[in-house]
């Protein structure tokens, strides 16, 4: 059943986000969702809450929840809410809804990003664990990007999209909007499947091939910024950390990209938009608020010769960027080339949001999975995202790769306070190529050190603990602090948090060349009776140490002194 009572909500004066439940849908009492809760984009069928695809007029009340929906409601999340969104999913910056604009979780004046504006507000402000949007020319990334959080674009068909209202349904996909990438793949693997009521679904082999040590990885040969230069420079600074990961940059043609993106809205593919809606369009179409109207509208205009002459333009274009896929293993894209205040979009709507889907249009009409990742805070404050494109069905290793670059960004959980978590194994352990070691302190995810790591092409395994015989120590007057792990008699300490990481055998040896006495390399004793190579400290190094066994490890030790 649906909700038993709905309220609006609003952060934001007079704007209306979130159509919350006030008693949540809850979800089923086990699964590998249980205990999280959710907000669905208002163009996603909840039974028994209208779905309105922010147009009043439109609204119905639906008889059953979309097919996402129930998946993730039987995984055993619970549904908090609905979200707003630019109208009929037509935009890509959060202010085309009657419902009002959805401010920016970092600055009020700015656009969210559209059209899973209230998804990623929600997300972003810890109002939900994730959210669902939906993402046909960037709708559910370019608010990711925006907002600090991470937007998966999954490859078309893998999530049903029955009880979707649709956008242009050929290229729609449901989208996955979280605060961390490991979420996203829990809910992924949730929410995928194929859905014989569903045209468009289809059955997918996810590839799961881990990464190699080096890669090379697409850079655009021509960057459009217009005229952000801190856009720019937030991007640079993300080459730079993608080489850190062991990833080679390659040039490639960025021009059949963007041709393929103009056809979106400069061709008659726009007039699947217009079918999607054609009836009430036709009976209602001043209930359809601009530029929405004139959007849609444009899709009136062409015939079926039309349609046949893009759809052969977007075949040659294929074509051509499939040879561009022979020199790199994945693209990295700004998420959006700029960031503009809400004034400035409601004063040149079709143009601003023109831009802000540069690096986006192109992702569904050429069949490529996407996964938008933050990057970092920009000197005014603003998030800056990237986005890793891959072909169909490279989902898992683009959230592998996404992880890994998103942890080694240092950044908090979208607009909170809260720390990166320990990264979860999304590809299947490596093989015999890899050496296994147990970090403590300093190069823990996030942490100073963690870049030596991560330029060697390591990868975070999963979060452990010791036995209980061990003791942990802040080493003094070293830069920056470091911990020092001992191991006492059996039970005379107390479980320690670890990270597990993998390096490239040829690669290990340097990294432990790098560990300054009196740490080093040790046999370490996991909770679980697992033995594993990790760091140790000389017992001589301990004398005047401060004991900080009791925080439980190093991560918990440095917070509780800030």
């Amino acid at each position: 059943m649906g909700c038993s009572k709905v309220v609006q909500s609003s952060d934001s004066g007079s704007t209306e986000w979130i159509t919350r439940c006030e008693v949540p849908l809850q979800g089923a009492a086990t699964g590998p969702l249980q205990g999280l809760t959710f907000a669905a984009k208002d163009n996603i069928d909840v039974q028994g809450v209208p779905t309105t695809a922010a147009c009043p007029t439109f609204a119905y009340v639906p008889a059953d929840h979309a097919q996402v929906v129930r998946q993730l409601l039987e995984a055993g999340a619970s549904l908090a809410g609905k979200t707003n969104l630019d109208q009929f999913a037509c935009g890509l910056n959060g202010t085309r809804s009657p419902y009002g604009a959805v401010p920016n979780a970092f600055d009020a004046r700015y656009v969210s990003g559209g059209s899973s504006s209230g998804s990623a507000f929600a997300v972003a402000t810890g109002q939900v664990d994730f959210a669902l949007g939906t993402d046909t020319a960037g709708s559910g990334r370019v608010p990711a990007g925006l907002n600090n959080i991470v937007g998966l674009k999954p490859s078309k068909g893998l999530i049903s999209a029955r009880g979707v209202v649709p956008a242009a349904q050929s290229v729609d996909c449901v989208s996955i909007l979280t605060r961390e990438v490991g979420l996203a793949v829990d809910v992924l693997k949730a929410a995928m499947g194929e859905d014989d009521l569903d045209p468009f679904s289809r059955s997918l082999t996810l590839s799961e091939e881990p990464w190699p040590a080096e890669f090379q990885f697409g850079v655009p040969d021509v960057l459009e910024f217009f005229g952000d230069v801190q856009a720019q420079a937030a991007f640079e600074q993300a080459v730079e950390r993608m080489k850190s990961l062991g990833g080679q940059p390659v040039s490639v043609n960025f021009s059949p990209f963007a041709q393929a993106a103009a056809l979106l809205y400069e061709s008659a593919l726009v007039a699947e938009r217009y079918e999607a809606i054609q009836h009430f369009f036709d009976a209602h179409p001043d209930d359809v608020v601009e530029p929405v109207r004139t959007i849609i509208g444009q899709g009136r205009q062409y015939s079926a010769a039309d349609l046949f002459r893009a759809q052969t333009l977007l075949k040659a274009l294929d074509k051509q960027t499939q040879r561009t896929w022979e020199h790199m293993d994945v693209m990295l894209v700004p998420t959006a080339p700029t960031h503009y205040t809400i004034e400035a979009m409601r004063a040149d709507p079709l143009a601003l949001n023109r831009n802000l889907g540069h690096y986006t249009n192109f992702v569904n009409l050429l069949d490529y999975a996407a996964l938008s990742v933050p990057s970092s805070i920009r000197a005014d404050g603003l998030p800056f995202g990237v986005t890793l494109i891959g072909r169909c069905g490279s989902d898992l290793r683009l959230a592998d790769l996404g992880q890994r670059y998103h942890l080694a960004t240092g950044l908090t959980q979208g607009h909170t306070s809260t720390p990166l978590s320990p990264a979860k194994v999304i590809l299947p352990a490596a093989d015999k190529r890899w050496a296994r070691v147990a970090v403590v302190g300093a190069h823990l995810s996030g942490m100073p050190l963690n870049h030596q790591l991560t330029e060697r092409g390591g990868r975070l395994l999963e979060a452990a603990q010791t036995s209980a015989d061990y003791r942990l120590f802040a080493l003094a007057d070293t830069v920056p602090p470091k911990p020092g792990l001992l191991r006492g008699a059996p039970h005379s300490g107390q479980p320690i948090a670890v990270e597990l990481w993998e390096l490239p055998m040829e690669h290990y040896g340097s990294f432990v060349s790098l560990i300054p006495a009196p740490l080093g390399i040790g046999t370490l004793t996991l909770l679980d009776g697992r033995q594993v190579q990790g760091f140790v400290c000389e017992p001589l190094a301990l004398q005047g140490a401060l004991d900080v066994t009791s925080w439980g490890g190093w991560r918990a030790y440095l917070q509780s002194r800030s």
